[in-house]
């Protein structure tokens, strides 16, 4: 793996997709064990796993693992963080403000 090249592999895998009350969710898992590091992207070949309200599916595909550069490798690391942080922006405080309906006038 070159500092700016990329390579590709294929590898066989499950799709597994759940439909259900208590789940929804959709996972593939690379049946040779393939490891997936940061930068790399999976595309599952063939039509769309499709699961019917209470089931769960798995089927087996073909995907093709891109690798990512040394380069790309590295700034998904150090913006990766980066983004993460980004996305937890959000306040757990309790402070709510009283705001009228109205309608208040209406009851004088």
């Amino acid at each position: 793996m070159g500092y700016l090249t990329r390579e590709t592999e294929t590898a066989p895998c499950t799709v597994e997709v759940v439909h259900k009350f208590e789940e929804l969710s959709a996972h593939v898992r690379l049946d040779n064990g393939a490891v997936i590091h940061p930068g790399d992207t999976v595309l599952v070949h063939g039509a769309p796993v499709m699961a019917a309200w209470g089931e769960a599916v798995s089927e087996k595909r073909t995907a093709t693992i891109t690798r990512a550069s040394r380069l790309e490798r590295l700034w998904t690391r150090l913006t990766g963080d980066l983004e993460f942080m980004e996305l937890c922006e959000f306040s757990f405080s309790e402070e709510t403000r009283a705001t009228g309906t109205g309608g208040e006038g209406a009851r004088a």
